[in-house]
């Protein structure tokens, strides 16, 4: 089986794809089975590599953490599991730069019929921290504003979408011309603003009528920045640092302005409020089967082969939406069965 396989702790670019990976074996009593089609790359995959993530699985291991694919021929169906061989699903699970991987079926969801694997690779943890953020911790409403920092990446441009979607005025902040055009023309943003500009939050006040935004949704570590053009009594969320630095926040602005600060880390529901994830999926799900929001991912789709090319890009920032690596594609595993 070919696989990336981590011995020790090194960058992702000194990884090298092998084709005699042991084959994983659904072992536990809620495991199947899955071929992987499409995977997506995901920051923290580069980190991961390194030793450097929280989640640090013992040598030797699989890199990769979300697919999309099916029910492998052959796999054990658990008691009370819903699917079958050859299914259409998506999930996250350790391993997934890899032909094959082993998953409880809990962790997976069915891939709607209107998406692909490569859209559907993507979708497992970049939506529900965007629509749980939003929707879950602050509460958007129908004509509110919403700033979206680092708008054209994973989290960001499925933010954009849902704010849209759920009736909110999308501001997309970026640093270039080109990711700020992505984010009009697949996220659907309503205004665009440069962050790298000198003074940006005057013009995010400006378009606000000098109100400023209601929620800022923050990925890459600019909460601090964004306080300059948040309105009274705005929400915060926290989602992640993927510039690097964890931000100190000057509190008199927090107080000043009466401003809620929150944090979304979608993975702690698994354990801390485990009833909330059905919930959340059952509404993004119908969400993605309307077409009212649709996965956008990066126009270079890399084979297997690549990974280490996708993550060079990603880790350097000259990706958009998300990153998907192509394992096997339908057409190609039909031929090979006649």
């Amino acid at each position: 089986m070919r696989a990336y396989v981590v011995n020790e702790w090194v960058h992702p670019s000194q990884l090298k794809l092998v084709n005699d990976a042991p084959e994983p074996i659904a072992t536990g009593l809620d495991e199947i089975l899955v071929d992987v089609y499409s995977s997506a790359l995901n920051f923290f995959d580069i980190l991961q590599a390194q030793g450097k993530y929280q989640v640090k699985p013992q040598f030797p291991f699989t890199l990769g953490a979300e697919f999309a694919g099916k029910v492998a021929r052959g796999s054990p169906i658990p008691k009370g599991c819903p699917y079958k061989s050859g299914d259409r699903i998506f999930g996250s699970a350790q391993g997934c730069f890899a032909d094959r991987v082993t998953i409880k079926w809990q962790a997976v969801n069915p891939l709607p019929d209107n998406l692909t694997f490569d859209q559907g690779a993507g979708l497992y943890i970049t939506w529900p921290t965007s629509y749980e953020a939003l929707v879950g911790r602050a509460e958007l409403k129908p004509g509110e504003w919403v700033l979206v920092n680092a708008a054209a990446g994973g989290v960001g441009i499925a933010a954009v979408q849902l704010a849209k979607a759920l009736g909110a005025t999308v501001i997309a902040a970026a640093g270039s011309q080109s990711k700020l055009d992505i984010c009009k023309k697949y996220g659907g943003a309503d205004y665009t603003v440069n962050y790298t500009v000198k003074d940006w939050q005057k013009e995010v006040l400006r378009m606000t009528s000098g109100r400023g935004v209601d929620i800022v949704y923050d990925p890459v570590g600019q909460i601090a920045e964004s306080l300059k053009c948040i309105a009274f009594k705005g929400r915060a969320l926290v989602i992640g640092f993927a510039a690097g630095q964890i931000e100190k926040l000057p509190l008199n602005l927090v107080l000043l302005k009466n401003i809620t600060v929150m944090g979304l880390h979608w993975g702690l529901y698994t354990h801390k409020q485990p009833s909330r994830i059905p919930v959340v999926w059952k509404e993004l799900l119908e969400l993605l089967a309307s077409g009212r929001v649709k996965p956008v991912i990066y126009d270079r789709i890399f084979s297997l082969n690549e990974v280490t090319i996708g993550l060079d890009a990603l880790e350097k920032r000259e990706t958009w939406g998300k990153v998907i690596v192509r394992i096997k594609d339908e057409e190609q595993s039909v031929v090979a069965k006649l």
